[in-house]
């Protein structure tokens, strides 16, 4: 889980900033700081206390201390928390000349928030557990939510959408099978039929039923096509070979 400070000087954008963080699952603490100078004291402040920081969503613009400013004393931590930019210009190039891990223009998009909160969750994890950090924004009634890659069971093509099923929720998400298949095809997601694709973690069985072959996902029984019948299974058999 991570702890952030955002820092903004206008109140408006970093109010909507800290309170998209705060409905990111991954995200466990938000601290808001409207200027570069109380936003180093409170750096300061936490590193004596010994609280951690991860990261540091970061205005450029700001009077006086700058976030370009801040972000190279910040550089000079003993242990400085990863950067990522917000503003209305285009930064670009000094962000990359100071490593930040993204770079973010003004209106914040939640679902660019949310990559942003996922390039951040994989610079500061431990090597070998950024597989498990992705999420998805859903849309809810006005709302936007968060699900985690790691809670889909199934995921299910509808038309334009894409049906993610965890166990005890469905959610639609405007995106094909064929690109979230892509986007997913390293975290151990299997295509089982052509409108079906199967988180190999949330399967407990496959077997024969009536001369087909089917996975036991959950509470569910979803059928494999006999084209990817052998892909499966030695998809299935490798994902969980010691």
């Amino acid at each position: 889980m991570l702890r952030v400070l955002a820092v903004d000087d206008e109140v408006p954008a970093l109010s909507e900033l800290a309170f998209l963080l705060r409905q990111d699952a991954r995200v466990e603490h938000v601290s808001t700081a409207t200027d570069g100078g109380a936003a180093l004291h409170d750096m300061v402040q936490m590193i004596a206390h010994g609280e951690r920081l991860d990261g540091v969503f970061l205005d450029v613009r700001m009077p006086g201390l700058d976030g370009l400013d801040l972000a190279r004393l910040i550089g000079g931590f003993p242990t400085p928390p990863r950067l990522v930019f917000v503003s209305a210009h285009d930064c670009a190039v000094q962000a990359f000349e100071l490593e930040a891990v993204d770079y973010l223009l003004k209106p914040v998009r939640p679902e660019r928030l949310a990559e942003a909160v996922r390039r951040l969750s994989a610079a500061v994890a431990p090597p070998g557990a950024e597989e498990d950090l992705e999420t998805i924004p859903v849309e809810l009634g006005g709302r936007t939510k968060f699900v985690a890659r790691q809670d889909v069971c199934y995921a299910e093509a509808h038309g334009d959408y894409v049906r993610l099923h965890t166990g005890d929720a469905v959610y639609l998400v405007r995106m094909s099978l064929a690109a979230l298949e892509r986007r997913w095809a390293g975290a151990g997601f299997i295509r089982a039929h052509r409108s079906t694709l199967v988180n190999a973690r949330h399967v407990s069985e496959l077997r024969f039923d009536a001369g087909r072959v089917v996975l036991q996902v959950g509470g569910e029984t979803l059928p494999v096509s006999r084209r990817h019948t052998r892909q499966v299974r030695e998809q299935l058999v490798r994902q969980f070979r010691p």
